[in-house]
């Protein structure tokens, strides 16, 4: 299954969380490394235990972009039915939005705690670590999700984003070649491989993402053009 849209601007971290994360691939426009806005659905899709009176109230939030409205709900559930993994979620998601990544990293570390079989959960705490400047730990906690059950191209993408947070370009293009294996049309993913082989002078790898971006997404396809693979004999 393909998603449509995304990638980097900080403030839309919780998105491709929530869209791609939800276990959708990416063929489209990406800016870097995260997605985009317009996942409204995907979010209330994922939230199964809540009734549809919840589920309205959410909504209705979540179009308004009240962030702060949507946490105050999602806390005064919390304090109701503790053990509702949902209500986890949807207050990590809110505080993400809302650009309070600390909050949103202790709301969906209970999340997967409460449910570790949800690879969006992993990936969004993945996600609002690296949002929060912590991208070892984002590395971490998909390395644990992998233990838990198989992974995504989405799961594969972000380990490869947190390893490009760390100038770890091996590990890095490991984890998104595993991502276009997955899901040959990720063009995220290629472009991550692309940049990563660009970095370890890997022109064999640069020039597999490239062409495959020509296909996939030529504004992807332009940026990577830009990037020079490094000279290995240097």
């Amino acid at each position: 299954m393909h998603c449509t849209g995304f990638l980097r601007s900080r403030l839309a971290a919780a998105l491709l969380v929530v869209s791609v994360l939800a276990g959708c691939a990416a063929s489209g426009s990406y800016t870097e490394g995260k997605l985009a806005d317009g996942t409204t659905s995907v979010l209330l899709t994922h939230l199964k235990s809540l009734d549809e009176g919840n589920q309205k109230v959410i909504a209705d939030l979540e179009f308004r972009k009240d962030w702060n409205g949507l946490a105050k709900v999602a806390e005064a559930s919390i304090k109701l039915t503790p053990h509702n993994a949902d209500w986890w979620f949807v207050a990590g998601y809110a505080y993400s939005r809302a650009g309070h990544h600390g909050l949103a990293v202790e709301r969906f570390t209970e999340r997967v705690r409460l449910a570790p079989d949800d690879m969006v959960g992993w990936n969004l705490l993945a996600q609002s670590l690296r949002d929060a400047g912590q991208p070892l730990r984002a590395v971490q906690a998909l390395t644990n999700a992998h233990l838990v059950r198989p992974a995504t191209p989405a799961t594969y993408y972000l380990l490869g984003e947190s390893y490009t947070d760390l100038n770890r370009y091996l590990p890095a293009a490991a984890a998104y070649r595993e991502s276009v294996k997955l899901d040959s049309k990720f063009s995220p993913a290629w472009f991550g491989l692309g940049r990563s082989a660009a970095e370890l002078g890997n022109r064999g790898d640069y020039d597999q993402a490239l062409k495959a971006l020509q296909h996939l997404d030529p504004a992807l396809a332009k940026k990577l053009a830009a990037i020079r693979p490094r000279d290995r004999s240097n």
